[in-house]
């Protein structure tokens, strides 16, 4: 009996930590829609399916438990193809997919991205849905945590960036 109730028990967790791990990845509409109903700063993965770098931060940085379980419990996190061809509309607007000689981009992900495409780009936006910080490039799990915290503790309102990332502590 003992043994059958620690195997049920072991079953148990193990199903109720799958949701840590991997990170929720919701469609920019979906997460729009949910921020109607309970509002929480959103991050914006903005990738494509060619980048060695956007495939190691999903391999490097986005698959540590640490940063996992900030992102999912901190924020609606986006995952957006650089060169989706899917459209999307947002506030009032339609963003399509666009192909100008050899260059290919998606409208909203352009936008977000001030018209520099760079990838992988992580965007930081408020839960009123306004743009906080785009940060382009490959970051390290350590560097990640710092920016998440950054932005989650709304220490970029009356914090300077080296006074926050000296006196962080990290969980890493």
């Amino acid at each position: 009996m003992k043994k059958t109730f620690l195997l049920f028990a072991l079953i148990a967790f193990s199903f109720g930590t799958k949701a840590q791990d991997k990170i929720n990845w919701l469609s920019f509409e979906k997460a729009i829609e949910m921020n109607k109903e309970n509002p929480k700063p959103m991050l914006i993965d903005i990738y494509t399916d060619w980048c060695g770098y956007c495939k190691k931060m999903d391999k490097e940085t986005y698959s540590n438990k640490v940063i996992i379980k900030y992102i999912n419990e901190n924020f609606y996190a986006i995952k957006m193809d650089g060169e989706g061809k899917e459209d999307i509309t947002y506030k009032g607007h339609t963003f399509k997919y666009k192909k100008e000689g050899r260059t290919e981009y998606h409208e909203l992900s352009a936008a977000l991205m001030e018209g520099q495409l760079s990838y992988p780009t992580t965007i930081f936006m408020t839960e009123k849905e306004e743009m906080l910080q785009k940060i382009p490039g490959y970051l390290t799990k350590e560097r990640f945590e710092i920016i998440l915290a950054y932005f989650k503790t709304s220490a970029y309102k009356d914090k300077e960036w080296a006074d926050f990332e000296k006196n962080f502590k990290s969980n890493l």
